[in-house]
């Protein structure tokens, strides 16, 4: 998954993810790659509308949203 995340960082793709918080809820996000450290990874949150530190252990799913997709975000 952390290589996903450097490659979709590397080519400004939005992305949209599923992720278990802390609190053991899932959510599904549309996201924009900020960086990417060993274990966790920095994201602007759309849904959030602000920066955000996710942990790529609790990732469950990750992909690129096609263009007309990011276009609706």
């Amino acid at each position: 998954m952390r290589n996903d995340l450097v490659k979709y960082l590397h080519r400004g793709w939005v992305c949209e993810l599923i992720y278990l918080s802390k609190a053991g809820e899932i959510s599904k996000r549309k996201v924009k790659l900020l960086g990417v450290e060993a274990d966790i990874f920095y994201a602007y949150c759309f849904k959030q509308k602000a920066k955000r530190t996710f942990r790529i252990d609790h990732l469950l799913a990750l992909s690129p949203l096609l263009q007309q997709e990011r276009g609706a975000v």
